[in-house]
């Protein structure tokens, strides 16, 4: 049976400060993925950390450092990025920046927020 459909406006989204100046909000999670948005201030850090899912996601505003794997790189807004479940990243932001990334499969932990 295909997924059910779903509908979130922004402002039923809860916002979750992850770590000091990171603050993500889930959008939309179906049954095989799920869909955040991730607001990061001037110098807040997401640090290094691995999870099982694959993450894509892309620099709406702002310019981040990314590090995956020991390489970092800087992505600007509209550059874009993937990590394979279980391998090393972590983030800082250069300027005020906003991230949409996709998890895959459901991180179960956002997926009610």
């Amino acid at each position: 049976m295909p997924a059910a459909i779903r509908w979130r406006a922004y402002d039923e989204t809860k916002p979750i400060e992850m770590f000091p100046g990171v603050v993500r909000r889930t959008l939309v999670s179906g049954d095989g993925q799920t869909l955040v948005r991730i607001e990061l201030a001037e110098g807040a850090v997401v640090p290094v950390h691995t999870h099982p899912h694959e993450q894509a996601g892309t620099v709406v505003s702002g310019r981040i450092i990314f590090g995956i794997d020991g390489t970092d790189r800087e992505v600007q807004a509209g550059g874009s990025y993937f990590v394979p479940g279980t391998v090393p990243h972590h983030a800082r932001a250069l300027e005020p920046s906003v991230l949409i990334e996709v998890f895959a499969p459901v991180r179960e932990e956002y997926a009610n927020d």
